[in-house]
């Protein structure tokens, strides 16, 4: 998919100014002539003009081309299905992985990734599972990043 940069820009620009507006609640420190606003602050100002730097070029270099166009895989019913899966897989965990808890929501989201891009059935089982503890040893083990343990609390060790 191609998008043109006028659009991209515009996004990019009201990010920015959204982000300028915020900071300016943020509280100043007495003393001090920059506070927690400085560096969120520096970078939305990038972005509003990095994004109007977008506009201009985009508006410009258009030359009659379309604002978005498709590529073909759009068209494509299973990698339309696999981007669907994907995003609502993420969604899903989201919603899910507090309650129901990482070491099962993630080898079930997993495994149904694994299926819809075209893994074979033994394979996805064994790889979603792997790829789970993995990532559970590597995040709540080594890197003692606390993972949610939803239904399985009393079994947290």
């Amino acid at each position: 998919m191609k998008i043109n940069d006028a659009i991209i820009g515009a996004v990019l620009a009201l990010l920015g100014v959204v982000v300028l507006l915020h900071v300016r609640s943020f509280p100043t420190i007495p003393g001090q002539q920059y506070g927690p606003a400085l560096f969120p602050g520096t970078i939305a100002l990038g972005f509003v003009i990095s994004g109007a730097l977008l506009i201009i070029g985009g508006v410009r270099h258009r030359g009659g081309a379309p604002w978005i166009a498709f590529d073909a895989w759009m068209r494509s019913m299973p990698h339309v299905r696999a981007v669907i899966a994907i995003v609502a897989g993420l969604v899903a965990y989201i919603v899910l992985a507090d309650v129901v808890g990482f070491l099962i929501v993630a080898p079930v989201l997993l495994f149904i990734w694994f299926v819809v891009l075209g893994v074979r059935f033994k394979t996805a089982i064994v790889a979603s599972i792997v790829t789970t503890l993995v990532i559970w040893y590597a995040f709540y083990k080594l890197l003692r990043v606390p993972l949610p343990w939803g239904i399985l609390t009393k079994f947290a060790f």
